[in-house]
């Protein structure tokens, strides 16, 4: 790894745990429009599911839910999409040792990180979290106008830092969008499994793969 000059995380799944800032997400709807049903275990499960671990378009997750669950009066779809840019940003949570595996590495190499998404989400998340000024660069897709897996977005990475691909080292839970997505752009990987299978037909392979974030510290 000697070689490895900048090391660049996925956001959602990876430093974020994105599964437990949804489901915050849902027990603040929850909360706020069905406190009139004595349980609603089935509309939780119902909403996480319809949001196919985030990759679903909001908008359209937001359309199916307010044809779906059983609302005493519908909200507008617009009071729905606030809602949600203001719940699921206040529940941010880190995965286990996040900020402590980021800060491990920084003092030896730069800290870069990519996420697909919302500007407006995304750096929200961030901030609630306060962890913006732990990452050296920061690519949103929404603001750079590409999203991965586009060869693009991880080249305007290592080409902020001065880098060669093979000079940085990405990490991401999602097996085509993060490892396929990196190594296509000539960048190694290490795979967090977290909620996204491995497909069968997958051509790249990680040089790693991990469960927690603490790994990091052995491997790198």
């Amino acid at each position: 790894m000697e070689h490895i000059k900048a090391v660049i995380f996925d956001l959602d799944n990876t430093i974020l745990n994105r599964t437990r800032t949804f489901e915050g997400f849902t027990q603040s709807l929850i909360r706020t429009y069905f406190g009139h049903m004595e349980s609603t275990e089935q509309i939780q499960q119902r909403i996480i599911e319809l949001d196919e671990d985030g990759y679903k378009d909001k908008p359209r997750l937001f359309d199916e839910l307010l044809e779906e669950l059983p609302w005493t009066e519908a909200p507008p779809h617009e009071e729905l999409m606030a809602f949600y840019g203001r719940e699921y940003v206040r529940n941010s949570v880190l995965m286990d040792e996040a900020r402590e595996v980021v800060q491990h590495l920084k003092g030896r190499y730069l800290i870069g990180l990519i996420t697909n998404g919302q500007t407006q989400i995304q750096y929200g998340k961030i901030d609630q979290l306060g962890i913006r000024e732990d990452y050296d660069h920061i690519i949103v897709s929404e603001e750079v106008g590409v999203k991965k897996p586009d060869l693009r977005i991880f080249t305007l990475a290592f080409e902020h830092f001065g880098l060669k691909p093979e000079q940085c080292i990405y990490i991401g839970d999602h097996p085509l969008n993060d490892i396929r997505g990196a190594a296509k752009a000539g960048m190694s990987t290490i795979w967090m499994k977290v909620n996204q299978p491995w497909p069968e037909e997958m051509e790249v392979t990680p040089l790693h793969t991990i469960q927690q974030l603490r790994e990091l510290k052995a491997l790198l």
